[in-house]
């Protein structure tokens, strides 16, 4: 039996239970720095989500012909999935290093200025302009960003540090991860986004896997034995961040990487929430005023559907 087709709206709850996957993964991973180290936690997302991976791949192909159910052995679909998977890599151990510096959400919040950044990489390397409401909610979730990144009088040289600066290149690594994906997914060709998304999770996690994995091994071989008593929480982040990341990979595969990222935006709101009940974190006034235009800009790309 072949897999359903998706409705042309069914990227929207694909979005939004990946933004809440990867919230709770950027929770459990946040945890996991203080426990192992930064890079042996970022390790732990992929490493981890190879298992959940492989199952739902299996799945996927179990609802596939053999003629459609493999990728595409050309260069440019590896080109632009090894791009996605190496910006993402760097991506993730750049947010954990700005959460380490600052609150939980702001963390996350500096790695959105991804938002704009996808839209200018889209559109140049791939081609996609950005609708006109897609660039207005793309304005509107930014400038709720940079207001949620604002800091109190009393953090006021924060721009200074490190945190601003590790969290703007997340987010740029985000971005161009954001690219590769979708261009990998547009070289797959017609078929289902189910598939598209599949492969392309299981084969980016498998080469983050095992570049960063070897790095490890190489220069700091005492934190595997750290990742592996820690494989309860690390079993978790790994579930999460394979969940999210099939998320993000089959939206991708039905829509332009600027719409995703922006309705991705959710996942600040998610963020919010954990910041506020786990952590305990308090928020100030433009904080809560980035909220709700960040809000906004979620709302307007979700009205076009």
């Amino acid at each position: 039996m072949e897999l359903p087709a998706l409705a042309v709206w069914a990227w929207i709850p694909i979005v939004i239970w990946a933004a809440l996957a990867q919230t709770v993964r950027n929770a459990t991973q946040r945890t996991l720095v203080t426990e192992i180290g930064t890079l042996a936690a970022t390790l732990v997302r992929f490493l981890y989500g190879l298992p959940f991976a492989i199952v739902w791949l299996a799945l996927i192909c179990q609802r596939s012909t053999m003629a459609t159910a493999l990728p595409p052995a050309s260069l440019a679909y590896g080109a632009w999935l090894f791009l996605g998977a190496a910006a993402q890599l760097a991506a993730t151990a750049l947010l954990l290093l700005a959460m380490k510096q600052r609150n939980f959400i702001v963390g996350v919040t500096f790695s959105k200025t991804e938002v704009l950044q996808v839209g200018v990489l889209a559109a140049i390397m791939l081609g996609e302009l950005p609708s006109l409401a897609s660039a207005i909610a793309m304005a509107i979730g930014t400038l709720g960003v940079v207001l949620l990144s604002l800091p109190p009088k009393k953090e006021a040289g924060i721009w200074n540090g490190n945190a601003a600066w590790l969290g703007l290149g997340s987010g740029a690594c985000f971005a161009l991860s954001s690219v590769g994906y979708r261009g990998a997914a547009l070289e797959f060709g017609a078929a289902s986004a189910w598939l598209i998304g599949a492969w392309a999770v299981l084969l980016a996690q498998l080469a983050q896997s095992v570049l960063l994995g070897a790095w490890l091994a190489w220069r700091q071989p005492g934190s595997l034995a750290a990742i592996a008593r820690a494989w309860k929480l690390s079993a978790l982040a790994g579930m999460m961040g394979a969940l999210a990341s099939i998320g993000w990979l089959t939206a991708m595969a039905l829509r332009p990487a600027a719409e995703v990222r922006t309705l991705g935006l959710l996942e600040v709101l998610f963020s919010y929430l954990v910041s506020l009940r786990l952590f305990k974190e308090q928020l100030s006034g433009n904080e809560r005023a980035g909220l709700l235009l960040v809000g906004a800009g979620v709302l307007v790309v979700g009205a076009q559907w």
